[in-house]
Formats: structure tokens, C-alpha cells, sequence
């Protein structure tokens, strides 16, 4: 059972905002103010990502312009473009990778956007921070009905197992068969998108594996 896949939630690629190498510092800032967006992917001809442009590297320009100012020197250092700004090469992610290693990236990487690119590197959309969220805010009535479909997929009749959800977070309880089979529909429980936390009370008559193999697909 695999998390919501990024084409689900990214914006696709005709909605983007996104800049050419050449685009002057002004404008990315006004991109950015105008359409309330933390970066701006840049594209070369071939609409590749080759970088992104934050507002932090915006403010990090204006950082370095106050110190030249301060000092009095010539200020033709200024990174005033696209190219010269950006940050490259850009993290991306791929249509194909689900939201929970997007989530990870946009930690680990201290970022809020991701573009996300082709194998050849084009731009076919973007997928925020806000985007990832939504995945993580479905109702628990959303979750009791993937849960129940869950039970339904490894064979096992819903009604046999207790099953409650407050607040994004699991509680299974009751008997099955098998060992095997409890740590399988905790493990495929904590999968499933919006899913805080599971706490997995199944227990089981056997704790061997004689039976027939638990399946999921």
C-alpha cells in the first residue's frame, strides 16, 4: 500500500511560476509578492530546471548590497539576475515519489518548494509545503473507511477487528489467527496517508507462520 504519489497534489507545470536565467532581480521579487510564492524555479530553453531563486537568496542580495553600501564600494558584485542568484542545482522531486519523501526532503533540505522534474530534467510541476499538508489533514472518518478497505484487502472481515481513530491517530484491537498477519495490517495501517500514528493491540492465536502467507496488494 503506498502513499498519495506527488502527481496528486503538485501543481502541474502550465500553472507554475517560473523565470529565465536573464530575469532581473526586481521582477522575481515582485513574482514572488504578487503571486505569495516562497521561490521560483529557472528554466533554461529546454524548460530544464537549472536552479531556484528563494526569498531568501533575494534577501541574502540585500544583505550583501548593505555591506557594500556601508563600506562604500562599487556595488557591480550585486548578483542582479536569475542566473547570478539562484540556487543550483535545484532540489527536485519526481512525479512517481510519494508525499512522505517529499515531506523529508523539504526537511532535510530546509526548503518550503520543490520542483518537480522528468527524468530529463524538465519542469512538469511544483509541490509546496501547504500541498503535502492537505495529505496529512483528512478526517478520521476518511481513515476508518481506508482502514476497513485495508482489513478487506489482506482478508480479514472489518467487523472482527475494533477499529477507532482520533485525531489522525489508529487504535486497532482484537484477535486474528496469525502474528504475521497483525504486524502486516499495523505496518500497512501507518502507511496509509493522513495516518498520525497506529497503536496496534491485535493479538494473535499463533505466532508461528504455519498458516497460508498474508497478502496485501
Amino acid at each position: 500500500m503506498k502513499h498519495r504519489m506527488i502527481s496528486s497534489v503538485m501543481t502541474p507545470a502550465e500553472q507554475v511560476i517560473s523565470v529565465r536565467p536573464e530575469t532581473l532581480f526586481k521582477e522575481i521579487a515582485g513574482l514572488l509578492e504578487g503571486h505569495r510564492i516562497s521561490a521560483v524555479p529557472v528554466l533554461d530553453d529546454d524548460l530544464r530546471v537549472i536552479g531556484i531563486v528563494s526569498e531568501a537568496d533575494l534577501l541574502a542580495r540585500e544583505d550583501v548590497l548593505e555591506e557594500l553600501k556601508a563600506r562604500a564600494v562599487g556595488e557591480k558584485a550585486v548578483a542582479d539576475t536569475a542566473a547570478e542568484l539562484m540556487t543550483s542545482p535545484a532540489v527536485t522531486i519526481s512525479a512517481g515519489d510519494d508525499v512522505v519523501l517529499a515531506t523529508r526532503i523539504m526537511q532535510a533540505r530546509k526548503v518550503k518548494r520543490l520542483p518537480v522534474t522528468d527524468p530529463q530534467g524538465r519542469l512538469v510541476g511544483i509541490v509546496s509545503r501547504r500541498d503535502v499538508l492537505r495529505v496529512f489533514l483528512r478526517s478520521d472518518g476518511d481513515l476508518h473507511a481506508d482502514v476497513a478497505h485495508l482489513l478487506e484487502l489482506v482478508g480479514v472481515t472489518p467487523g472482527d477487528l475494533r477499529i477507532q481513530v482520533r485525531a489522525g491517530v489508529v487504535h486497532l484491537s482484537g484477535e486474528l489467527p496469525y502474528q504475521r498477519l497483525a504486524e502486516v495490517i499495523g505496518t500497512l495501517t501507518r502507511q496509509i496517508d493522513g495516518v498520525v500514528d497506529v497503536v496496534n493491540r491485535l493479538t494473535y492465536a499463533s505466532n508461528d507462520t504455519g498458516g497460508a502467507e498474508p497478502h496485501a496488494s
